[in-house]
């Protein structure tokens, strides 16, 4: 009798959505304004919310609220649900050679993902509206209401659900979130600086490497496949 070795696990790589593959700062800030304006508060322009692209949504409109001494978390999830998907959300461009970077990927095989704590609906509308959604093999968000938007949890239950290998697996991201999230799945991480977390905070975070543009993300994830299988030999 003839017995044949299972085929071994492909790679797999994980995005995060904004801020890694879609410029989504301009959407998410005009969105959170509106909210404001409608819960009876002139924003103050001299804060700097760069800092929201990333967060789970009930954290950060809490945080903003407490400024202007508002705790109405509910009715503002509410409102920017309302703001973003009615206009934020078509104000949310690629980044500049991100889609050569995932059509490359998808041409070799690769298996794709994205791990977002937007929620599910709203990322796979997003991917939809920029013609990506042909070149991902699964998506993991936030549920409708917004919970379940942690990182750890989101990877994690990527990875089960599509029976991806930890050490065949790669995640892409912009912020701090991105990189713990994946190295609590004992999965390795590459941080993007072209996004809205910085250098020092994915340093701080221990990202595996630091990519600084879009056309230099390709080598850099070949090179993390080559640690891990150099690794695994």
């Amino acid at each position: 009798m003839n017995f044949s070795a299972p085929p071994a696990p492909r790679n797999a790589v994980l995005f995060d959505l904004d801020g890694t593959i879609i410029r989504s700062h301009d959407g998410i800030i005009e969105s959170i304004h509106a909210v404001l304006r409608d819960m009876g508060h002139e924003p103050d322009l001299s804060i700097d919310l760069t800092w929201v692209v990333g967060p789970p949504l009930r954290d950060l409109l809490a945080h903003i609220l407490a400024h202007y001494g508002d705790d109405r978390v509910d009715e503002a999830m509410e409102r920017y649900r309302r703001h973003y998907e009615g206009g934020g959300m078509r104000k949310s461009p690629l980044f500049d050679g991100m889609r050569h970077v995932i059509e490359s990927l998808h041409a070799t095989g690769t298996r794709l993902f994205v791990a977002t704590s937007k929620p599910r609906y709203l990322a796979r509308k997003i991917l939809h509206l920029r013609d990506l959604s042909q070149y991902f093999d699964g998506l993991s968000g936030a549920r409708a209401d917004d919970s379940g938007a942690e990182k750890p949890e989101l990877i994690a239950a990527l990875l089960r659900e599509h029976d991806v290998a930890r050490n065949h697996a790669l995640m892409i991201g912009d912020r701090r979130f991105d990189i713990t999230g994946a190295h609590a799945n004992h999965v390795r991480a590459l941080g993007v600086l072209w996004g809205y977390g910085g250098r020092d905070e994915l340093i701080a975070a221990g990202a595996d490497a630091l990519v600084s543009q879009p056309d230099e993300l390709l080598e850099a994830i070949d090179t993390q496949f080559r640690l891990m299988a150099k690794h695994a030999a």
